[in-house]
């Protein structure tokens, strides 16, 4: 696997996680959707911490900075 999340993409997909489980665990979005949001929220954690989204990898999709080879 090839990183393919820069750390602004992280860093929003771990806030809108943050966010989801906080709705779940509060109450305020219960039922299936509140599951759903939950799955989602697991998700978008597990993407952020190995930096690699495989729904980017098909089309080719990278947030990563290029690095610049020196001479």
């Amino acid at each position: 696997m090839k990183n393919n999340m820069g750390s602004t993409d992280r860093i929003i997909r771990f806030i809108i996680a943050a966010i989801f489980a906080a709705l779940y665990f509060t109450g305020t979005v219960g039922g299936t959707l509140g599951i759903v949001l939950l799955i989602v929220a697991v998700i978008f954690l597990l993407t952020s911490f190995i930096s690699f989204c495989p729904i980017y990898a098909p089309f080719g999709i990278s947030t990563c900075t290029v690095k610049k080879k020196e001479s």
